[in-house]
């Protein structure tokens, strides 16, 4: 047992050992890894040897002192590399007394600080230039507090000025954003009915075939399919010319019906590129508008497959489940598809921004989607991503938060 603690504390610590003059007998391979040194090139030298030149006479008079005197010194040391690098240490030395109470050698028991003071010390130069620059900014509002004294006689007709700027700013602003609205609008349906209408063509070839080959029930199963995209894609007009709508109805409505609903949507794409979609569903009612929140799991279940796709894997999952707790309802979308690069991550959900070719994607689902969750629903949308899974969680109030 002391054997394992021995091992335990040198695969853990910076450990060596001196004798009474301070010759190193032992090192372990964690001192010889942060000072550079070999085993060989430290025992039977002195311990100065990483000594540190800037470090004073007088704190190791105050170390040899404290050991000599049979007790223990702690401290933070610092030392130097035989690369002529500086490391920071916490130092424990302990004198071990023989069975007469004398002296036989010392121990020394160190761990790695050299970030932590480093950290330190660059806070503290932060904190000096702030110390400076309070001070040439109390110099400046005094400067600017005397030029607004000498502009005060002309105040009124300067005001007058800036607030007919300011209008003529706001008019410009104003139809800039309805601009960039309809933009964004025209966008998202160009984006929604891409796909449709490549399933929209597949299914009215099949439903072509299934006609000469004269199968009434394919014919009918492909119609109603044909029907169900095109009532989808009107739908996604209807919702996007409604979605800046400050009046918007909003009704109670079952989570796992509308992500159903985008699968539905979706159906024949995951079966073709052999995606397995796994739910878990809670009975969770929020407040909002259907259609929106199935548009969001339907940019997801995109956004996924068009990963997969990317990405050449043969294995392809995505695990859909809803949960709740007292007052909000969960929804998580995990995909396996290979993962966001995390400079990536951070900019998923800006306007515009896509990692696909603009043939692809115009960068706004995401965007779209996260606005949706946020304006719409009151809640959040959040990416996280590791290992080769992504998933995007959804956070929604129930209803008695949700009508506010």
């Amino acid at each position: 047992m002391l054997q394992q603690y021995q091992e335990a504390i040198e695969n853990s610590n910076i450990v060596s050992k001196t004798d009474v003059n301070g010759i190193i007998t032992f090192v372990n391979d964690e001192f010889c890894k942060i000072s550079g040194y070999t085993q060989k090139e430290l025992i039977g030298k002195n311990h100065n040897i990483v000594r540190h030149p800037d470090v004073p006479a007088s704190k190791f008079r105050l170390l040899w002192k404290t050991i000599k005197a049979k007790k223990i010194f702690k401290g933070t040391v610092k030392n130097l590399a035989k690369d002529g690098s500086t490391f920071y240490v916490n130092t424990t030395v302990i004198p071990i007394l023989d069975e007469n109470g004398e002296i036989e050698e010392f121990i020394a028991i160190r761990y790695d600080v050299t970030k932590e003071v480093f950290y330190r010390e660059s806070l503290e130069k932060k904190e000096k230039e702030l110390e400076e620059l309070n001070e040439e900014l109390e110099k400046r509002v005094e400067a600017k507090t005397k030029e607004l004294k000498e502009l005060n006689a002309t105040l009124e007709k300067r005001v007058k000025e800036e607030i007919a700027k300011n209008e003529e700013k706001q008019k410009v602003m104003f139809w800039q954003s309805r601009f960039a609205s309809l933009g964004e609008m025209l966008a998202n349906i160009a984006h929604q009915w891409r796909q449709p209408l490549t399933e929209l063509n597949l299914i009215l070839f099949s439903l072509k075939k299934a006609a000469l080959r004269e199968e009434p029930e394919a014919v009918e199963t492909l119609y109603g399919e044909s029907k169900a995209l095109i009532q989808n894609m009107s739908n996604t007009i209807e919702d996007f010319s409604n979605f800046f709508k400050p009046d918007k109805e909003k009704h109670h409505f079952m989570l796992r019906g509308s992500i159903e609903e985008a699968l539905h949507i979706l159906k024949r794409v995951l079966k073709r590129d052999m995606i397995q979609v796994k739910t878990s569903y809670e009975d969770a009612m929020v407040l909002g508008i259907s259609n929106e929140f199935t548009q969001v799991i339907v940019n997801l279940l995109k956004n996924s497959r068009d990963a997969f796709v990317e990405n050449g894997l043969l294995l392809r999952e995505i695990n859909i489940s809803v949960s709740k707790s007292e007052d909000f309802a969960f929804v998580v979308v995990e995909d396996n598809a290979g993962g966001i690069k995390e400079k990536e991550r951070y900019k998923i959900f800006e306007p515009y921004f896509t990692t696909k070719h603009t043939s692809q994607g115009t960068g706004l689902g995401l965007f779209m989607s996260k606005m949706i969750c946020e304006k719409g629903f009151n809640g959040s949308l959040d990416v996280s991503s590791k290992r080769g899974l992504t998933r995007f969680s959804i956070t929604i109030p129930l209803e008695v938060n949700n009508e506010k």
